[in-house]
C-alpha cells in the first residue's frame, strides 16, 4: 500500500515539473485525477502547527499575516535507518538536513514567483521529506483565510485565496483538511463555511481541532469531538499544538508529542477519546484513508490516462512535426511536405480523389458541343462559296477544279476551329488549378506555414501556366497543320461529274451556277466533318500529353530547383509556422510525456506487486 503513496507523489511530481498545476485550460490534466489531502484553515487556526507536528520537524516560515502564499505539496516519506533530511523539486540534487533553511528556502522559492509583494500564486512548491519518525501521506498546506487586506496587498486578497482554496477542495478527488481552533465559535470557523460549501454531506472533510487546552475554564470541546455540534462522516480530530513559547524555546516535536499525549489522558473530558487524538493519530489515520481512496481510484486514472494519450497523440499528428534548426533539415521538410501534397494532386487527377472526372467531361462534351455549334453554314453559304471561289479564280476561271476555292472555303472553316480547341485547353487549366486549391486545402501538413502553403500554390499556378501555354501552342498546330495539308484521298474519291462519254456537263462559261456552287459547299462541309472528327480525338490528346501528363509528372519541378538555391534564412521564411501553433504543439508533447510517465509508473507499481 505504501507504494501507492509513493505512486502518486511521483505523478504530483511529474505534473508540476511538466506544467499541469489543475487549472483551467484546453488540455486535459492527470492533476485534478490524483487524490490528495488539502489542508484548509483561517489566518491563526494553528495550520501551519498541526503540520509541523505531523512531520515533527519546525520547517514552515511564521510571521504575521498571509505567510503562505503558494501551494506547498508536502510529500511524507518513511524511510528506515536514521537521519531526516528534505528535497525540493525545483532544486534536484541539493537535501536538506538543516530544517531551518527548509523554511528559508520555502520563502525564498515564495518570492521567486510572487515577489515580495505579497501577491499569492496558484503554482506549488514541492517538498519532499524523509524520516524515520512520519508516515507515507501527501498534504497540500494553501494560503489561509483572511477577512482583510493588510499593507502591501490588494483590496482582492481576500477573493483571491478563497478562489485558489475552491480550485482546490472542489475537486471530486480532494480529501479536505479542516483546521478549526477550539477556543472560538465553530460556527465562524473559516475552514467549516469553505468545506460545507463543496462538501455540503462532509463525505471528503477530517475535521481538525486545534488550541484545545486553551479554551476558557469550565468549556470543553466534547460536544464537537463526538460530532454532536458538527458532524461529519469521519470523526473529529483534537491536537494540542506548541505554545508560542514553546516555538520560541526550540522546545522538541517528540517531546511535544509525549505531553500531547499526556494531555489527553490525563483530562478527564478526554479520557475516553484519547485513543483517536493528538497529531500521531491524525498522521495515520490520513496515511490509511489515502491509501484506500487511491487505491480504488488508480482504474479511473488508468481510463484518463488512456483517453488522454490517445487525444494528445491525434492532436499532435494533426498539428504536424516541429521544426528542424538545422538548413538540410528545413529543407527535408519542405520537400516532404511538397511530396504529399503532389500525391493528393496526382490522387485527384488518377481517380482516387473527386475532381480529375471533369476533364473527362471536357473532352466528352463541351469540346464536341463546341464544334457542333461551329456555323460552317455561314462559309458555306452561297453567296460566300461563290465569292471566294471567283476570288480564287482570278483573272482566268479554273479549267477543272476549284483547287484554290476549295483551300480557302477549307481553312476559312478550319480556322474557326481554334476557338473550341483554346477554350478545351483553358478548361482544363481551370480545372487543374481548382485541383491544387483542393489538394493544397487537403495537406494538412501545409497548414502549419501559411508562407510555403502560398509559395507552393504560386509555383504550381506558374507551372500550370506555362503547360496551359504550350497545350495551346501545340493544339492551335494541330488546326494549322490540318488547314496547311489536305487529305488529297477524300476529294479523289468524290463523284465526278461528267458524263458517259467524258466530256463535262457544264461549260466553262455556266460552272458558277447554284448547283455547281452548292455541290462545292457540300463537298467542303464533308471535309471539314471529317477534320472535326480527327480533331474531337487528337486534340484532347495533346492536351492530355501537355497539361495533365506534365502536371503529374512534374508540377513543382521548378520550384524544387529554385529551392536547393536558397539559404537557411529564406528556408526558414517557408516555415513560419503560427506560434500559437508551436506553442500548441510543446504544451501538448509536453502533457503527452506526462501521461507516458504516469502509464509507466502506475505499470511499475504493478510489476512490483
Amino acid at each position: 500500500m505504501e507504494n501507492l503513496i509513493s505512486l502518486v507523489n511521483k505523478l504530483q511530481r511529474a505534473c508540476t515539473a511538466l506544467g499541469d498545476h489543475g487549472e483551467e485550460s484546453a488540455l486535459p490534466t492527470l492533476w485534478d485525477s490524483l487524490p490528495a489531502i488539502a489542508v484548509v484553515g483561517g489566518q491563526s487556526s494553528g495550520k501551519s502547527s498541526v503540520l509541523e507536528s505531523v512531520v515533527g520537524k519546525d520547517f514552515l516560515p511564521r510571521g504575521s499575516g498571509i505567510v503562505t502564499r503558494r501551494p506547498l505539496v508536502l510529500q511524507l516519506n518513511r524511510i528506515d535507518g536514521p537521519g531526516e533530511y528534505a528535497e525540493f523539486m525545483h532544486l534536484k540534487k541539493k537535501r536538506f538536513t538543516d530544517f531551518a533553511l527548509v523554511r528559508k528556502e520555502i520563502a525564498d522559492e515564495t518570492d521567486r514567483a510572487t515577489g515580495r509583494t505579497k501577491q499569492i500564486s496558484t503554482v506549488p512548491i514541492y517538498l519532499s521529506i524523509y524520516s524515520p519518525n512520519v508516515v507515507n501521506l501527501t498534504l497540500i498546506d494553501l494560503p489561509g483565510l483572511t477577512k482583510v487586506a493588510v499593507e502591501g496587498q490588494p483590496d482582492s486578497i481576500v477573493h483571491d485565496i478563497e478562489n485558489m482554496v475552491h480550485s482546490f477542495i472542489e475537486k471530486p478527488n480532494c480529501i479536505i483538511l479542516a483546521i478549526s481552533p477550539a477556543n472560538q465559535d465553530l460556527a465562524t470557523s473559516d475552514a467549516i463555511k469553505i468545506s460545507r460549501e463543496v462538501d455540503p454531506k462532509g463525505e471528503r472533510t477530517f475535521g481538525v481541532l486545534t488550541k484545545i487546552d486553551l479554551m476558557d475554564k469550565g468549556t470543553d470541546a466534547v460536544d464537537i469531538l463526538e460530532g454532536r455540534s458538527y458532524r461529519l462522516q469521519y470523526p473529529w480530530i483534537g491536537v494540542v499544538n506548541r505554545s508560542q513559547q514553546d516555538i520560541n524555546k526550540n522546545v522538541d516535536m517528540i517531546a511535544a508529542r509525549i505531553r500531547e499525549r499526556e494531555y489527553f489522558a490525563s483530562i478527564p473530558e478526554y479520557k475516553q477519546l484519547a485513543h483517536r487524538m493528538g497529531s500521531e493519530h491524525l498522521a495515520k489515520m490520513l496515511s490509511k484513508h489515502l491509501e484506500s481512496v487511491i487505491k480504488s481510484r488508480i482504474p479511473g486514472i488508468q481510463s484518463l490516462i488512456t483517453k488522454a494519450t490517445a487525444e494528445l497523440e491525434t492532436e499532435l499528428c494533426r498539428l504536424g512535426k516541429p521544426i528542424a534548426a538545422d538548413a538540410g533539415g528545413k529543407l527535408y521538410t519542405i520537400m516532404e511536405i511538397c511530396r504529399m501534397f503532389d500525391s493528393i494532386y496526382k490522387e485527384h487527377l488518377d481517380g482516387m480523389r473527386s475532381g480529375g472526372e471533369k476533364i473527362y467531361y471536357v473532352f466528352d462534351n463541351q469540346f464536341p458541343v463546341a464544334l457542333k455549334r461551329l456555323q460552317f453554314e455561314k462559309h458555306l453559304a452561297m453567296e460566300n462559296v461563290k465569292k471566294l471561289i471567283t476570288q480564287a479564280d482570278g483573272y482566268q476561271p479554273h479549267l477543272i477544279a476549284p483547287e484554290q476555292g476549295y483551300r480557302r472555303l477549307i481553312e476559312s472553316c478550319l480556322v474557326s476551329i481554334k476557338g473550341p480547341a483554346e477554350a478545351a485547353v483553358d478548361a482544363v487549366h481551370a480545372i487543374l488549378k481548382e485541383l491544387v486549391h483542393r489538394a493544397i486545402k487537403e495537406t494538412h501538413e501545409l497548414k502549419q506555414f501559411p508562407t510555403l502553403r502560398v509559395e507552393v500554390s504560386s509555383a504550381a499556378f506558374k507551372a500550370l501556366d506555362r503547360m496551359r501555354d504550350e497545350s495551346k501552342k501545340n493544339t492551335l498546330m494541330l488546326v494549322d497543320m490540318e488547314c496547311s495539308y489536305l487529305t488529297v484521298d477524300f476529294f479523289r474519291k468524290l463523284p465526278q461529274d461528267v458524263e458517259k462519254g467524258g466530256s463535262p456537263t457544264q461549260s466553262i462559261f455556266d460552272r458558277y451556277n447554284d448547283s455547281y456552287l452548292r455541290r462545292i459547299g457540300t463537298n467542303v462541309q464533308a471535309y471539314v466533318n471529317m477534320v472535326c472528327s480527327t480533331l474531337r480525338n487528337s486534340i484532347p490528346k495533346s492536351i492530355v500529353y501537355c497539361q495533365v501528363r506534365k502536371a503529374k509528372r512534374s508540377l513543382l519541378d521548378h520550384f524544387f530547383t529554385e529551392l536547393g538555391a536558397r539559404e537557411t534564412k529564406q528556408l526558414s521564411k517557408l516555415l513560419d509556422e503560427d506560434p500559437d501553433v508551436m506553442e500548441r504543439r510543446a504544451k501538448l508533447a509536453q502533457r503527452l510525456e506526462l501521461y507516458r510517465s504516469a502509464q509507466a509508473e502506475i505499470d511499475a507499481v504493478a510489476w512490483a506487486k
